[in-house]
C-alpha cells in the first residue's frame, strides 16, 4: 500500500506540474460541438451517464449570505466537501512574474474564481469550483464556450441545455490532454445567467476514475442551483 501511496502523489505532483506549465505556455481552444461528430462520440456516452449519475449526500449549502461562498447562485454541497471562498484581488499579486501565473490560475475566459469546494475531507483528489463574471450580454453557452475555450488542452466539447427547477442554462463535457503525463481526463461544467453576471459550475478531477467518483457531488449542485435574490 505504501508503494500505491507513493505512486498517487507522484502523479498529483506531475498533473500540478502540468497545470502550472500549460498556464505559463498559454491557451488552447476548444473544439466545438458542431465540429467532428466522430471525434466526440465517446464524450456524448459519458454526458449521458454524467447527466444520469445519482447525487451524493447532502452535506450543506454554499451561495447564500452568511455561507462560507457568497455568491449570485446557491446549491447543495456534498457531505464532508468543504467550501472556501476566494477572493481573486487579494489571491493575484499587484506586480511581478507571480503577477501573471496568479491572474492565469483564478481567470478563465470570461469568469473568475469566486469559490472552492475541496473534496479532499470526503477522499477524493478535486474540487468543485464556482466562478463568476460581470453581467453582460452573453448567454450561458456562450459564457461556457468562452470558458472551455481558455482552458489548454481542451478539445471535444459537447454542449447540451440544462434544467434544474427554474433555472435553465448550458452544460458541457470535454477532455483535457496533460502532455507531460500523455493522457486525457473528463471534465464537466455549466454555466447561468444570473441578474449579478455569469456563474460557471466546474468539476475536474486528478483523472478519470476520480472525475467520475466525484460526479454525484456535481450532481447534486446542478439538481439544487437556483438565483439569489438580486
Amino acid at each position: 500500500m505504501g508503494n500505491v501511496g507513493n505512486g498517487r502523489n507522484v502523479r498529483q505532483g506531475l498533473t500540478l506540474a502540468a497545470l502550472l506549465t500549460g498556464l505559463l505556455t498559454g491557451c488552447a481552444a476548444a473544439e466545438d460541438d458542431a465540429g467532428a461528430t466522430a471525434s466526440t462520440a465517446g464524450a456524448s456516452a459519458g454526458a449521458a451517464a454524467g447527466a444520469t449519475a445519482k447525487a451524493a449526500a447532502r452535506g450543506g449549502s454554499v451561495g447564500a449570505a452568511g455561507s462560507a461562498c457568497e455568491l449570485p447562485v446557491a446549491f447543495d454541497v456534498a457531505e464532508f466537501w468543504k467550501a472556501k471562498a476566494v477572493d481573486a484581488k487579494k489571491a493575484s499579486p499587484a506586480t511581478g512574474d507571480m503577477a501573471g501565473l496568479a491572474d492565469a490560475l483564478l481567470r478563465q475566459g470570461p469568469v473568475t474564481m469566486a469559490c472552492e469546494i475541496d473534496a479532499k475531507p470526503a477522499g477524493k483528489i478535486g474540487f468543485l469550483r464556482v466562478w463568476t463574471g460581470e453581467p453582460g450580454a452573453a448567454d450561458a453557452r456562450a459564457v461556457l464556450k468562452g470558458f472551455v475555450t481558455a482552458e489548454k488542452g481542451a478539445s471535444k466539447a459537447v454542449y447540451r441545455p440544462f434544467t434544474s427547477g427554474d433555472v435553465t442554462g448550458a452544460e458541457v463535457e470535454y477532455v483535457t490532454r496533460s502532455e507531460l503525463l500523455e493522457e486525457t481526463r473528463t471534465e464537466h461544467a455549466l454555466a447561468v445567467i444570473t441578474p449579478r453576471g455569469p456563474v460557471v459550475l466546474h468539476l475536474g478531477g486528478l483523472d478519470d476514475q476520480e472525475h467520475e467518483a466525484m460526479l454525484p457531488a456535481y450532481e447534486l449542485a446542478k439538481s439544487t442551483l437556483h438565483v439569489n435574490a438580486a
